[in-house]
């Protein structure tokens, strides 16, 4: 199972880079045509399907092309035969963001299936901790 988690890695860490690159067909490169996506913005009932999954992200893109950041900072994978899951912590935000919350990430765990013989993200799940219920919890200072 090593090479399926290294092949993983490589695929969530070319997405990353995809994403911070607003690069829209790398981003949704390797995504199973039924895709289940949950994100901090709305629709609230998720979005369901490639199509779905490609329309919301032009807006975040657009503010990403302002100089926002979007990295891993850690990443753990679980690989079975042909199902997996990973979850990792990212830097994301503005310079002055992260700069004002240095220990601040964005939360993604994702569903990972073989089809064919290729890994595809099945469910992706973004969320950032709720600072407004804690105000005085920023995370670890880096």
């Amino acid at each position: 199972m090593r090479d399926d988690s290294e092949q993983i890695r490589t695929l969530i860490d070319e997405w990353t880079r995809a994403v911070h690159r607003g690069d829209l067909s790398g981003v949704v490169a390797d995504h199973a045509e039924d895709i289940v996506m949950f994100d901090v913005p709305p629709p609230y009932e998720g979005v369901r399907g490639l199509a779905a999954y490609r329309e919301v992200w032009p807006p975040f893109l657009a503010w990403q092309a302002q100089g926002a950041h979007f990295g891993l900072d850690e990443l753990e994978v679980t690989a079975g035969e042909d199902v997996a899951f990973a979850y990792a912590l990212l830097r994301c935000g503005t310079p002055e963001e992260l700069a004002a919350r240095p220990g601040f990430r964005l939360r993604l765990t994702l569903g990972l299936r073989k089809e064919a013989g290729r890994w595809v993200v099945a469910h992706e799940h973004h969320s950032f901790p709720d600072l407004d219920s804690f105000p005085d919890l920023d995370g670890p200072q880096e």
